[in-house]
């Protein structure tokens, strides 16, 4: 593999060719602010606030797409860098409701975490401003572009994670805003609601609906854990509050999915507290279903197992498995049904 030697802030680092600079300073424990930018995304350099000063360049640098380069010199924290750092951020809010007393992003914003680290209060540039209403139709999303900032990571996300490619950008100028064909509301649209735009957006315009009023991020617990619908294995966190959960949130060290989930996984959660949720076995008394221990459940299981496979023998049973389940409890399935049951008869959805 290639290496690459450049200095970041007058230290020397090596890294693979095709780095950007933003990496490689990531990489030497130096955090350059950015709110385009996302792991797994493709760069585009769209909010600028990532922006660096390499010796010898005629303006400064997006450093989320600029590759570093031999004898690089880079410069993160300059005066001109500081000073241009806390203009777009006066730009960004300029058109920006600033409520962060009831946001419901407040604690997890990165544009008001990153305006109160440059100090930048409320901005200097006053003129009109969007007043678009608040989309709240579908169960899942809140969508308020008011507060969208257009970094666009909503987009990419769609598009080259979700493949869903239901949200765009529209318009130009002041009138540019993100939206769905036509500009149909998210729940007409052709979403399917995976909530990974939800998961990328760095401000309040977009957030989970059922978190709504439950507290203030700061004040969740997360616990991260495996999501039980499917036999993927994708992780995430739980949002616990005094002992209850309020919502998923993404948890970007899953191996197995990052911060991807499907529907089910980030909003299908509500299942935890559902009053008709089984919390024992039932088994069925004089045509009646009655709460039972598990010990008395998996008696009676075995026993009608056992008796029809001596009355009808082996081949009268057959188990049906489903690639919902994990591969170990697919093999459980098949390895009792064929040591236990003492008969072939399995079939799985999966097969072609």
């Amino acid at each position: 593999m290639e290496l690459v030697k450049l200095s970041i802030n007058g230290n020397e680092v090596e890294v693979p060719a095709g780095t950007t600079i933003l990496k490689a300073a990531q990489q030497m424990g130096i955090d350059i602010p950015h709110l385009c930018f996302e792991d797994g995304l493709s760069s585009v350099g769209a909010c600028r606030l990532c922006v660096v000063e390499v010796k010898g360049a005629r303006s400064l640098v997006a450093s989320c797409a600029a590759a570093v380069a031999p004898g690089m010199v880079v410069e993160t924290h300059s005066p001109d860098v500081m000073e241009a750092r806390r203009t777009i951020l006066d730009l960004l809010i300029a058109n920006h409701p600033l409520d962060c007393l009831t946001c419901e992003k407040a604690g997890e914003c990165k544009l008001a975490d990153y305006c109160y680290e440059y100090g930048v209060k409320e901005s200097t540039f006053k003129g009109e401003k969007h007043a678009y209403l608040l989309e709240t139709t579908n169960p899942f999303i809140v969508r308020d572009m008011n507060k969208c900032i257009l970094c666009g990571k909503c987009v990419r996300a769609c598009d080259e994670v979700t493949g869903q490619n239901t949200l765009d950008f529209a318009y130009r100028g002041f009138n540019a805003k993100t939206t769905t064909a036509f500009e149909d509301e998210l729940v007409e649209s052709d979403c399917v609601f995976c909530g990974q735009c939800v998961s990328v957006c760095p401000t309040g315009a977009l957030t989970e609906k059922q978190m709504h009023g439950k507290g203030r991020r700061w004040e969740f617990q997360r616990v991260k854990t495996t999501c039980p619908f499917c036999g993927t294995g994708c992780n995430f966190d739980l949002c616990v509050k005094d002992g209850e959960v309020i919502g998923v949130s993404s948890n970007p060290s899953s191996v197995v999915n990052g911060k991807a989930l499907c529907v089910k996984g980030r909003f299908g959660w509500d299942f935890v507290k559902n009053e008709k949720r089984l919390t024992t076995p039932l088994v069925k008394k004089d045509g009646e279903f009655v709460p039972a221990s598990w010990d008395e459940a998996l008696d009676l299981i075995s026993t009608r197992l056992a008796g029809i496979k001596e009355k009808y023998g082996p081949d009268s049973f057959a188990a049906l498995s489903s690639a919902r389940c994990t591969n170990e409890e697919n093999y459980l399935v098949q390895k009792f049904t064929r040591t236990v049951m003492g008969t072939n008869n399995v079939d799985h959805c999966a097969r072609t």
